[in-house]
């Protein structure tokens, strides 16, 4: 819940202006046109988008392990939604999303699910979007298909047919500028056997957001085109906010007992920079590179080099208590931009394994 102070800040900063947002096309792209779009397009002056409370991910808002045998018909509606809200204390951002936060929604099928797609784009949306899953074995990986304008729908089918933790993204031709504000996430395609029983998982998606004033300016920020051609980005982000979850933002990530197992499932949205994924006070104990769930994990990793447009599957432990913080080991991100999470250990001291004041 946000405080009165930080509400009030989003409605003084929200609304009686206009945003300028970039990437609106009167028609929506047909296949044919080509996805390097190298003019910059106009902006479209327009209302700010609907106002709301938080646009970052509940990182342990994830669907249950699959425990049937059997494939099945899955349904799944991803949404596009042009949201407002901020990205620290004082600084609103136009996002793009789907269903409304960043990332967009885990989504969890088994190797051979069928699953139904509803795309649909809502009339008060500015933009034509789509959506690509690395997961479909089809042109565009759905994005041709599911390219829509403002007020349409569409259905289309595909069966999960490999196993992996895969990103989906929006990809019209301002794919970048989309999948920066926000429009990107994971969809994992659990082999028949499952994956091995853990305590708790926890859901993480990294990107930039390019903007036109400095970091911590208050006010409103739009984006910025020419920061992003230069790969400048003025934050790097956990789940689309500064600091998002931690005690600076929402509050650590996920709160367990010493000695639990915590399974994390990280997407790196870019759309430019790769992450160095590392856990402070920790390693990686399995770990699954670019979410391959058909190969035998790694073991005690430190850093994860996860480029944009992949994953990681991974799991750490915790024996003795504190914040174990995920962080992009490129430390200037974490230090100056915004870039990490906390995941908090509570329980006994163990001083056999870590004593903090051995006199």
């Amino acid at each position: 819940m946000l405080s009165t102070t930080r509400r009030r800040t989003l409605q003084l900063l929200g609304l009686g202006g206009v945003a300028s947002l970039a990437g609106c096309a009167s028609e929506a792209p047909t296949a044919a046109q080509s996805l390097d779009q190298t003019e910059e397009p106009t902006p479209a002056q327009q209302e700010s988008p609907k106002i709301v409370e938080q646009v970052a991910a509940n990182p342990t808002d994830i669907p249950d392990p699959i425990t049937r045998s059997e494939p099945t018909e899955v349904d799944v509606t991803p949404r596009p939604e042009e949201v407002t809200a901020e990205v620290e204390e004082g600084v609103t951002f136009t996002y793009m999303t789907y269903n409304g936060q960043v990332p967009g929604p885990f989504i969890r099928v088994r190797q051979g699910d069928t699953v139904n797609l509803t795309f649909e784009n809502p009339e008060e949306n500015s933009m034509p979007h789509n959506v690509d899953f690395h997961a479909v074995a089809g042109p565009g990986g759905g994005a041709e298909a599911t390219m829509t304008n403002p007020g349409e729908t569409v259905k289309i089918r595909f069966k999960a047919t490999y196993p992996g933790a895969y990103i989906y993204h929006c990809a019209v031709p301002n794919m970048d500028m989309h999948i920066s504000a926000g429009m990107f996430g994971l969809i994992l395609v659990e082999p028949p056997e499952g994956l091995p029983e853990v305590d708790k998982e926890v859901y993480i998606g990294q990107h930039e957001l390019y903007t036109d004033k400095k970091a911590g300016k208050k006010g409103k920020h739009n984006f910025d085109f020419e920061a992003m051609r230069n790969e400048e980005p003025t934050y790097v982000v956990m789940n689309g906010e500064k600091y998002a979850w931690t005690d600076a933002g929402r509050g650590p990530a996920a709160t367990v007992n010493t000695g639990e197992t915590v399974r994390v499932f990280f997407v790196d949205g870019g759309p430019n920079l790769s992450s160095s994924f590392h856990p402070i006070g920790s390693v990686w104990e399995t770990l699954y590179p670019d979410g391959s769930l058909s190969t035998d994990p790694q073991t005690h990793i430190q850093t994860r080099l996860v480029p944009p447009g992949s994953t990681t599957v991974a799991t750490m432990s915790s024996p003795v208590p504190g914040d174990f913080k995920l962080v992009d080991h490129s430390l200037s991100r974490v230090t100056r931009k915004g870039c990490m999470a906390v995941i908090r250990a509570e329980g006994p001291e163990d001083p056999e394994i870590f004593d903090p004041n051995p006199e």
